[in-house]
């Protein structure tokens, strides 16, 4: 047998001895190999590694050159989508939805009040880089209709609205393949998608642009699905929100004269009649005027900004329904919004986190123990509020896709996230090549309207 030693013996002729150093050296090589990979073969910054591990944020420019937080989480990097406009010609009825059965109402009248987000938004979508022209590329249809401003302007009555509602649907090949889960109707105000009275048979799948979040108050449902549709900013005048030339400034804290106002009708509403009696006891710490639609009471637009500029805190309570639209406007105003709607519904909840921005106090508790909270509120804290406030405002102003920050902005990242790969109704069916048919076996592209709806 022969003697062992520590010496290492070749496995061939010719070959060096693989020395305690040779695998030292071996190891170090390893591991600059594997920190070089790491350095040179790193993900580019839009999509680095902490992506996999933690939800990554993008940086929204808002109005005012701050940054508005836009994560990833909630909606992606990058919008997607393609819109389909119906001309108002090419179906008969849609221009009776938009100027009246003598089409004598103007877009121009529409524009303007909580009616205005109807045109708006119809007319924001007719210059988006995201409209298309072509049906078959769509992911999603917008149909306009001013229809509020038209019944509120005695265009249509309830009955011919939804007479005229269901003549238009009929002619859609592409509501029908989707049973109109892919369809988009805008409802600005007042008693929401009830203006249409059938909406509950024709339109329940389709996708609602409301600020209208809750109805229980007045109907057994809500026309209101969180699912489905979307909650919009209310329609702030446009001589608010356009940058550096506001009509009404803010003034300093220090220079506000009361501690609370609420500046609207009473309308018979509890919470607002608490409100008015509140003012009543403390005539020196609240505003609250109940006005008129005409009269003494009665403020035009650039004294109502003046008077609601005038408190630290603006108080927003429910009116017909649960959203209120001084919300919106105390932002520009920047004072800090005091909901009293306990129903309410808030836009873009994947970006805004409202309790950095807003106080939501119980509607049933409205007396002087509300004053008390807002005065034991340091002007530091008020401050700070208002400052996130204004990063975020620009959401609530309809501007054009050339603003890096608006409300059509957020609304596009909300319809992206409704976008459907794969459509589908009750009277909808496919076949092994992917083709749509309709229950009589006619392939899609050769069904002829009007259609039958349920």
């Amino acid at each position: 047998m022969g003697t062992t030693n520590n010496k290492t013996r070749p496995f061939g002729g010719g070959h060096t001895p693989c020395t305690r150093t040779h695998q030292i050296g071996a190891l170090l090589l390893v591991a600059a190999t594997f920190f070089l990979f790491r350095i040179f073969h790193r993900p580019c910054a839009h999509f680095s590694s902490a992506d996999l591990s933690r939800p990554s944020r993008n940086g929204l420019p808002s109005s005012d050159g701050g940054d508005l937080s836009w994560p990833l989480r909630g909606y992606g990097p990058h919008l997607d989508l393609k819109i389909y406009v119906y001309d108002e010609n090419e179906i008969e009825g849609l221009k009776a939805l938009m100027y009246g059965r003598d089409g004598k109402i103007s877009d121009v009248k529409c524009m303007k009040g909580q009616w205005g987000t109807q045109v708006k938004i119809h007319k924001l979508l007719l210059i988006s880089r995201f409209r298309t022209r072509k049906k078959e590329e769509a992911d999603l249809f917008f149909v306009p209709t001013y229809i509020k401003c038209v019944r509120m302007l005695g265009g249509l009555d309830d009955n011919e609205i939804s007479d005229t509602y269901v003549k238009v649907l009929s002619q859609m090949p592409y509501f029908r393949r989707s049973g109109g889960r892919d369809h988009i109707f805008v409802f600005p105000s007042g008693i929401g998608a009830y203006i249409f009275k059938s909406w509950e048979i024709y339109i329940n799948r389709s996708i609602f642009l409301t600020p209208e979040g809750d109805r229980t108050d007045k109907k057994g449902t809500s026309a209101f699905n969180t699912w489905k549709d979307i909650i919009i900013p209310g329609n702030v005048d446009d001589s608010m929100t356009t940058d550096g030339a506001r009509v009404v400034q803010p003034l300093p804290l220090s220079k506000r004269k009361y501690l609370a106002n609420y500046l609207g009708r009473a309308q018979g509403k509890a919470g607002r009649l608490k409100l008015i009696e509140l003012a009543k006891q403390f005539p020196d710490k609240v505003e609250c005027p109940n006005l008129q639609f005409s009269g003494p009471n009665k403020l035009g637009r650039t004294e109502y900004f003046e008077h609601l500029r005038n408190a630290k805190f603006c108080v927003a309570p429910r009116g017909e329904s649960s959203w209120t639209l001084r919300f919106y406007e105390s932002f520009f105003v920047e004072c800090v919004p005091v909901i009293m709607s306990d129903q309410i519904e808030l836009p873009f909840q994947n970006v805004v986190d409202y309790a950095q921005i807003s106080i939501k106090w119980p509607s049933t508790r409205i007396g002087p123990e509300l004053l008390e909270y807002l005065e034991s509120i340091p002007d530091k804290d008020v401050e700070a509020m208002i400052s996130r406030g204004r990063r975020v405002r620009c959401l609530w102003a309809y501007a054009s896709e050339s603003s890096p920050c608006s409300a059509m902005q957020g609304i596009m990242w909300e319809l992206q996230r409704k976008v459907r790969q794969f459509h589908q109704s009750a009277e909808t069916f496919w076949l092994h090549n992917g083709s749509y048919v309709n229950r009589n076996l006619v392939e899609f592209p050769r069904w002829k309207p009007p259609m039958p709806l349920p």
